[in-house]
Formats: structure tokens, sequence, C-alpha cells
């Protein structure tokens, strides 16, 4: 029986973030065809918050009215309050993103409420989102450890999720913020979840802050995990988390699937080709390996892969 995984492409939104210049529209457009024509169908193309706190997404609304959206393809934005669901609405996503903190702390920091207040707010806005014919899912975001109060216990994150699931959402992520995770760790959660929340869709998402981030998913797979996020050329991070270093690399993530006899419907060539010209977009090297070292064994040129 052939095993397959959904990617969901978080490049030009968790990945741009971080930029310490803003990338312009047109090269976020130009970006996210290229991951289209890559054969990507989910793809989380901006955020709708205080363009204060994060300038790269301020062009939000522009953006979209800029793209086409093929049929069978989902848009996802980032929102963290009902002023961000109407702004995504508007702007025309299909599919909206929420993260509510694990760690009070934290959320504090990153969303200026606590997690109870985080809680409350995603329940209003998966409701509201269903009622406009929007796809709404939501991440438990420092599920792994916490930059300011450490471990966080699987209780403690299962106790979260179970309450974010009263809304319905299509899927519930849990994502390792700052990269603190380890295999076993992504294991014990991912298997504890499936009990507790049977026929919830769980996705996870990784940042490889400690080199972890390609063995987490192997793990996350290996544990029923039904999708992941990845960013083009591993670039990103989370600009509240302190020494949060990118997302785990798609093009890596997808070879290490291919290799593995995982089918995700997206080409590794393609990918590899879209980060070497996001690298020279950005002016700068980027952390993939793969945009680097190739494919292996090589392919013939004209080859499809």
């Amino acid at each position: 029986m052939t095993r397959s995984i959904e990617l969901l492409e978080v490049g030009p939104r968790d990945g741009l973030q971080m930029e310490s210049t803003v990338v312009p529209t047109a090269a976020k457009v130009e970006l996210i065809e290229k991951l289209l024509r890559a054969g990507l169908k989910r793809i989380e193309v901006t955020s709708f918050v205080n363009p204060k706190k994060v300038p790269q997404m301020a062009d939000a609304e522009d953006l979209l009215s800029r793209l086409k959206r093929p049929d069978g393809v989902w848009f996802t934005g980032l929102v963290l309050n009902r002023r961000g669901l109407d702004r995504a609405i508007a702007a025309g996503c299909n599919e909206i993103g929420m993260v509510v903190v694990a760690s009070d702390t934290f959320n504090r920091r990153n969303q200026r409420v606590s997690t109870e207040e985080s809680i409350a707010a995603w329940l209003d806005i998966a409701r509201a989102a269903r009622a406009a014919g929007i796809r709404a899912q939501v991440s438990v975001s420092a599920a792994f450890g916490c930059p300011f109060e450490g471990d966080v216990p699987v209780s403690r994150v299962l106790e979260i999720a179970k309450r974010v699931a009263e809304a319905e959402p299509h899927e519930i992520c849990f994502a390792d913020t700052i990269g603190a995770g380890v295999p076993s760790q992504v294991t014990e959660l991912l298997t504890q979840a499936r009990a507790a929340l049977p026929g919830v869709r769980l996705r996870c998402h990784f940042h490889n802050t400690r080199n972890t981030g390609i063995a987490n998913a192997f793990a996350a797979v290996e544990a029923g995990a039904v999708a992941l996020d990845a960013s083009i050329g591993g670039v990103g991070g989370c600009p509240f988390a302190p020494a949060a270093t990118g997302n785990i690399c798609t093009e890596d993530l997808l070879y290490m699937l291919d290799r593995s006899g995982i089918e995700t419907g997206v080409s590794l060539t393609a990918m590899i080709e879209t980060a070497r010209w996001l690298q020279e977009q950005l002016g700068r090297p980027i952390p993939g390996m793969l945009m680097k070292a190739g494919p292996f064994p090589k392919v013939a040129a004209g080859a499809n892969q």
C-alpha cells in the first residue's frame, strides 16, 4: 500500500517574515507561482497580523489580489484575532490558521494575551470561518518546549489540543516553535494525541534549531501525522522566540520522504530550482542542504523527477 504525506509550504509566510528587509510583493507572487508549478497544493501565503509587528507581511491584501488560485489549491493565511479573520476573508483566503501557545509566558509575549484568551479567540474564529465557508485549522505552538518555561508536559499540550478540538478544526498541528524536540518526544505526543483525539487529522511543524527537524518529521510520519509543514530553502523562524532558527527545509524533507517511498506529489527537481532562485532573490546563503548537494542518485538532464 502506497504511503503518502501532505506538505504545507510555509515559506512565503513563516519563511519570509524573518527577513531583515521586506521582500517585494512581485517576488512573493513569483515564488508562490513556482511552488504551485512544483506541485504544492497547500501554501501558507501570508499573515493578517499587525504590520507594525511584522512589516514583512504588510502587503497581505495586495499579495492575494495578484494571485490566481487553481482549483484544488489552498491558500492559507495566519490570523490571531477576529480582525485578522475578517481581513483574510475579504482578501480571498480559503483556509486560515490560528496559533495557541502551550506556554502561557510565550503566548503573552507572542500574542499579548494568555493561552486561555487565545483558546477563546480560536473557538470564536473557527465558528466565524466555518460560517464564511473557510477551512480553519489550529496549531498548538511550543508543544515540545518553551524558551521561557522550559519543558512543556505532554499532558498540558493534550489538554489544549482537546479544547481547541471542540471547534472541529480541519486539523490540529503540533509545532516545535524553537526546535527543542527530539524524535522520542514526537512519538510520545503523537501516539497519545491519536488516542485522545480519534478521527482528528494531525499535522506537525518543526524547526531545525538543534538539527533534529528532519528526524522529528520522520518520527511524526511513523507516529501517524498526515501532514507536515516545511519552508523552501529552510528559511524563516519565529521572530518572538530567542534563537529560533529556520524551519525544516522543504526540498531536504522531500528528498528524505521520496527516498523512503513516501509520496507527496511534489517535484524534487522543481523545488531545488526554486530554492536556488530564492537564494538569489534574498542575496544571501540560505540553509537548505539539497540545493547545494543535489539529489542522489544523479538524475540525467531532462529526466522526470
